[in-house]
């Protein structure tokens, strides 16, 4: 039986980007289909005290892109926003594109869905669908945390953590061995959590 995993993401964040391309190879290698919904790192951090002053700035257009996403989910449905997140994944972390209409017009023309959708950066038209997207993603793991968060589905059976971050990104049979890991412990009654800092950049330059 193919196991789900439900990944949600916010466009911007690289680590997230890493975890989404990892799991694309799972899907090679194990019998896992995977499913892409939308967060948002703005709605995350809103109100928070004591964010770095780099990061605040990084946050300010960062509501365009999951409004745009959630938009083209609500039009089309959500089997849509796996392509689109590559499109604007693909232009976001190697194209370094600059956060705007540009950005959102390339990436929906390049999938086929209509253009217009981009304007829906600026509306809270469909900020109800985000928030209830948002919490359905986080409300199972801690609303403190971010994403990546993935909920596998197996069995009837629901696990659902933050994780993993990631870089470079597991290709081939490394992807599979990871996943492996990463649900004997997810699995795992009472394990909370694994860690280590950072030594080097989500993404390449």
């Amino acid at each position: 039986m193919t196991t789900t995993a439900d990944m949600w993401f916010d466009p911007r964040c690289p680590w997230a980007w890493n975890a989404s391309r990892w799991l694309l190879e799972v899907e090679r290698v194990r019998a896992v289909s995977v499913r892409f919904q939308v967060m948002s790192l703005s709605v995350l951090n809103e109100g928070r005290d004591g964010l770095e002053e780099w990061y605040q700035e990084w946050l300010k257009p960062g509501m365009g892109p999951v409004r745009v996403a959630i938009a083209a989910e609500q039009k089309y449905g959500n089997e849509v926003l796996r392509d689109l997140y590559t499109a604007l994944g693909d232009r976001i972390h190697h194209g370094r594109a600059p956060i705007g209409p540009e950005l959102y017009r390339a990436a929906l023309a390049e999938v086929g869905l209509a253009v217009d959708l981009a304007d829906a950066a600026e509306s809270s038209d469909h900020d109800a669908a985000l928030l209830a997207s948002h919490h359905a993603g986080l409300a199972p793991v801690g609303e403190d945390l971010g994403t990546p968060t993935i909920h596998v589905t197996a069995d009837g059976r629901r696990t659902a953590f933050f994780g993993p971050v990631v870089a470079p990104i597991p290709r081939g049979e490394a992807a599979g061995r990871l996943w492996d890991g990463v649900l004997a412990c997810a699995n795992t009654d009472g394990f909370f959590e694994l860690k280590r800092a950072r030594t080097r950049p989500p993404i390449e330059r």
